[in-house]
């Protein structure tokens, strides 16, 4: 029992340790969504602050738009209203995993713009 309880945590060292940022960052909104669904309290809460706390002010209108965010979701825990929560978090968590995708599948999944050359090109 011991053994493969250390197993699994040792995995999910791992896996965090080769984690990208993004991925990070889902990983963290995972945290909150169980905490929220079991009603958890602490482990929601410091998971969402984690999110508030790793922004990057340098991009102020989304840090601040994500921060005010987290912020009310921390009040509506702390009112006991997990539900509010979960939603806004898992909005935001589906959202990261698109832009996830979208970075892993590379340039040939994003629309090309339309350029006055390929136009020449391909008439």
């Amino acid at each position: 029992m011991y053994q493969a309880a250390y197993r699994n945590h040792e995995y999910r060292q791992q896996e965090i340790m080769g984690a990208s940022p993004i991925r990070l960052v889902i990983m963290a909104y995972d945290m909150a969504i169980r905490g929220c669904e079991k009603k958890d309290f602490p482990t929601a809460a410091k998971a969402i602050s984690a999110l508030r706390d790793a922004l990057d002010f340098d991009y102020p209108e989304v840090s601040m738009n994500l921060f005010r965010l987290y912020q009310w979701c921390l009040d509506t825990l702390r009112q006991g209203d997990f539900q509010s929560s979960l939603s806004t978090l898992t909005e935001l968590r589906d959202s990261w995993a698109t832009a996830e995708k979208r970075m892993m599948a590379g340039p040939a999944a994003r629309p090309m713009a339309a350029q006055p050359g390929l136009a020449r090109i391909s008439a």
